[in-house]
């Protein structure tokens, strides 16, 4: 390599690493503000949140599937349904905190996710976050076994590689605030709809009843700690975003 093509690396390497670090800048409150009122405005909409729930089950069974790895289980199939459905198959033991932890974490991720990336907002990454956010729907995309599925991640991580490559800087943030309260937002009605399923139909197949079979406990219990994490982040990353 030759002592230009040398610099030339280290300068692309340094700019990469500045890009990723974060401006450190904090974005006007309109555009934080702005930003929410849209997110919560699909995640209240009936003709909006039912095209752009699958997101929200994107990271629903995503959850399910990195803590299936993360206990010792192992994945065999993740399908995002055209209904906006998901269903994750994981091998293990039938009992024991494996299988309770992943079947905890369906619900738990969105707001979850939504936590972190507004962690990372609120220091300046937005970049970092949506990379990651790439990184996590690849990873993902390996196990996903129908093509709905594979397409739904597909054009969601198209969407976010577009704004990371072509967008401005403006339009990026916007983005990222929106993709963030859109997580968290809809980390909180997934949870209304389960309870609201369970009281109508009693569908004994929900996440909240299989752990109940699980552990002993009631539905009802392991509904309210969805809607308490999902709140808790909702709160905590308002908290940090708006200043």
């Amino acid at each position: 390599m030759t002592g230009m093509d040398a610099a030339t690396v280290r300068r692309l390497w340094h700019h990469a690493i500045a890009y990723l670090a974060g401006t450190g800048h904090h974005p006007s409150r309109v555009l934080v503000l702005g930003t929410a009122v849209v997110a919560l405005a699909a995640v209240a909409s009936s003709r909006i949140w039912p095209a752009l729930r699958t997101v929200v089950t994107i990271a629903h069974e995503g959850g399910h599937a990195l803590m299936a790895l993360l206990t010792g289980r192992r994945v065999d199939s993740v399908r995002v349904l055209r209904s906006t459905a998901g269903v994750t198959v994981s091998e293990g033991y039938s009992a024991g905190p494996g299988i309770v932890l992943t079947a905890a974490a369906g619900y738990l991720a969105p707001p979850l996710l939504g936590l972190g990336a507004a962690a990372l907002l609120a220091t300046g990454h937005v970049a970092t976050m949506l990379l990651l956010s790439l990184v996590l729907l690849a990873a993902l995309m390996i196990a996903v076994r129908n093509a709905f599925g594979l397409l739904a991640i597909v054009l969601t991580g198209g969407a976010i590689a577009v704004v990371l490559w072509r967008a401005s800087s403006l339009a990026e943030l916007a983005f990222g605030y929106v993709l963030t309260w859109f997580l968290l937002f809809g980390g909180v009605r997934p949870v209304l709809e389960l309870q609201r399923s369970r009281r109508r139909r009693r569908d004994a197949r929900t996440d909240a009843d299989q752990l109940a079979r699980l552990t002993g406990t009631p539905g009802w219990l392991w509904v309210g700690l969805f809607g308490a994490v999902a709140l808790a982040a909702v709160g905590m990353s308002g908290l940090w975003l708006v200043h």
